[in-house]
Formats: C-alpha cells, sequence, structure tokens
C-alpha cells in the first residue's frame, strides 16, 4: 500500500471531524515500520504535508480543510470520488457475522496431579 492510499484510508477512517497533520504522519510512519526497515519521520511528515497541500486547493478536490489548521478531512459533498472512496472502504470492513466460538478441546496437563 502506498502513502498516498495509506492517507487516504486514515482519513476516511477519521470521518467529518477530521484529523492533523501530525497524526496522519505518524500513522502513516507507523505502517511502514519494519523490523528490517524504518523511514525517516521527518520525510514522511513532509510527504504527508504535501500531498494534503496539493490534494486539497479546490472545491472539488478530494481532501478538503476542515477549518482548523493543519486538520483535513474527505471532502464528501463537494468530490464524487471521496464518496466513491467512502463506499470502497466501508465495503472492505464489512463485520463478520456468524463466527462459531471454538471449543477448546485440548486435554489439561495437571487433571489427575492433585
Amino acid at each position: 500500500m502506498t502513502y498516498d492510499q495509506q492517507i487516504l484510508k486514515i482519513l476516511t477512517e477519521a470521518g467529518e471531524r477530521g484529523i492533523s497533520v501530525q497524526n496522519i504522519s505518524r500513522h502513516v510512519y507507523n505502517l511502514n515500520c519494519t523490523f528490517f526497515h524504518q523511514p525517516d519521520y521527518e520525510e514522511v511528515r513532509s510527504y504527508v504535508q504535501q500531498y494534503l497541500l496539493k490534494n486539497s486547493k479546490s472545491q472539488q478536490s478530494l481532501i478538503e480543510s476542515t477549518g482548523q489548521r493543519g486538520c483535513y478531512r474527505l471532502n464528501t459533498t463537494g468530490s464524487q470520488d471521496a464518496q466513491q472512496l467512502m463506499l470502497l472502504f466501508h465495503d472492505e470492513q464489512q463485520p463478520v457475522e456468524n463466527v462459531k466460538q471454538s471449543e477448546d478441546l485440548s486435554l489439561d496437563l495437571f487433571d489427575g496431579m492433585i
């Protein structure tokens, strides 16, 4: 998953209230940290900031500012792409129903010790 997709997923999960650039950067950074590779946090923060600024310039943009400094959300009123994106991410998160609880059938090692 690319940074762009991760940013959009985070904005989708944030909902109407939006989320700050700092929190988005932290989430993206944490999503990309592995045991063998750690990206530079400042590079991730800079990328996130530039991406949000670039994609929130017009009324029909995919992302919009919430009115608070440094907070962004998906533009669900002016952008058809954002509405479609919300549907796509919500379809991926369908709750699994009828999950059967598995019964523990293992033998107890210390049953006859007392």
